[in-house]
């Protein structure tokens, strides 16, 4: 028993947590979900591997220089587009499906909340395909150019962008429209965006259109730096900048529960 105006310690307190609180409880059971997957997580894992192992291959096209030099920015950026679109939009989907949405839609969590907890647990998963990408990249003789800050803040643009067009699309569109969806955009990306085939193999028109996309923004600034050496990539970050800057309030505004 309490005295008169002494506060219980076991008063209910209800209310919603801090939002910083609740961004890091969304993004550590995000997290928790995708290492649970264990087949999903094995094929992001290595599909880059296996990748950068067939694109270094001189069967497509011939590149001046040493071609591991091309290839390892270029997967990069496509782990990039992989994990934050067409993994992200696909997971979505089914989860809105299934109900799973749902119910957290009747809590107290904020739309925004949800996409920034999914896009930064996507974006803990990419460190780990950064390494493995560059590690094998180096025993295949690869030697990176410029400073690495450049590719850092282009790696995590482009996971916002492409996390808020994937979760977009996801919040939009029925499961098995986004499926396949998600899988024909990453072709388009993969072959139009400057990853599979450098854009100066393009028509000079076509090649300034297709630098508009966040995969050849993406691509092209890690090739500037990692590549090259050059500066900063102006051009790709803010290409990437207004992509994200589309794309995430896009998802806050229209993303559906259910």
């Amino acid at each position: 028993m309490t005295t008169t105006g002494t506060a219980s310690p076991f008063a209910p307190a209800p209310g919603a947590a801090p939002l910083g609180r609740m961004f890091l409880a969304q993004t550590g059971m995000e997290l928790r979900l995708l290492l649970r997957n264990g087949e999903q997580v094995m094929l992001t894992l290595v599909i880059p591997l296996l990748l950068l192992f067939f694109f270094n291959l001189p069967l497509l096209y011939s590149l001046g220089g040493p071609r591991i030099d091309f290839v390892v920015p270029s997967i990069l950026a496509l782990a990039v587009m992989s994990s934050a679109f067409t993994g992200l939009a696909i997971g979505t989907g089914f989860e809105r499906k299934y109900g799973v949405l749902k119910r957290l839609g009747a809590t107290a969590l904020p739309r925004s909340v949800l996409i920034t907890g999914k896009t930064s647990a996507v974006l803990i998963l990419e460190a780990v395909q950064i390494v493995l990408i560059c590690g094998l990249g180096f025993i295949l003789g690869w030697q990176p150019q410029g400073d690495p800050l450049w590719p850092i803040l282009l790696i995590v643009l482009g996971t916002a962008a492409f996390g808020g067009l994937g979760l977009l699309v996801a919040g939009t569109l029925r499961a098995e429209v986004t499926l396949a969806a998600a899988n024909l955009i990453w072709l388009v990306l993969l072959f139009c965006g400057g990853i599979a085939i450098p854009l100066d193999k393009f028509p000079p028109g076509l090649a300034g259109v297709l630098r508009l996309l966040p995969s050849a923004a993406l691509s092209d600034g890690l090739h500037l730096v990692l590549q090259h050496g050059s500066g900063p990539p102006v051009r790709a970050l803010v290409t990437l900048l207004a992509w994200t800057a589309f794309a995430v309030p896009a998802a806050v505004r229209w993303f559906r529960w259910e």
